[in-house]
């Protein structure tokens, strides 16, 4: 028997959660955000060419990178920025 649309979709959104070489599969993001950051966004991408996704993972991962470099994984501040319970 076919598929609904909706089960369809539901299919590919799993399948899209665990794809990847590491079965860690990609998120889904759904946000508002301010117009004068999407412009930004857009702005950084075209610089860069890239996709506004790109940019934006790019942006992140970065950012975490240099707070983790700082931190000492035997620390309380670790423990805080990966929630990691004592």
């Amino acid at each position: 028997m076919a598929q609904t649309t909706a089960e369809r979709q539901a299919a590919f959104r799993a399948r899209r959660a665990t794809a990847g070489n590491d079965g860690n599969g990609e998120r889904r993001l759904d946000m508002w955000v301010t117009t004068e950051a999407d412009l930004a966004l857009a702005r950084l991408a075209r610089r860069y060419s890239v996709t506004k996704r790109e940019m934006l993972e790019r942006l992140v991962v970065r950012a975490d990178a240099a707070i983790v470099r700082r931190l000492d994984p035997d620390s309380a501040e670790w423990d805080t920025y990966f929630q990691v319970p004592r």
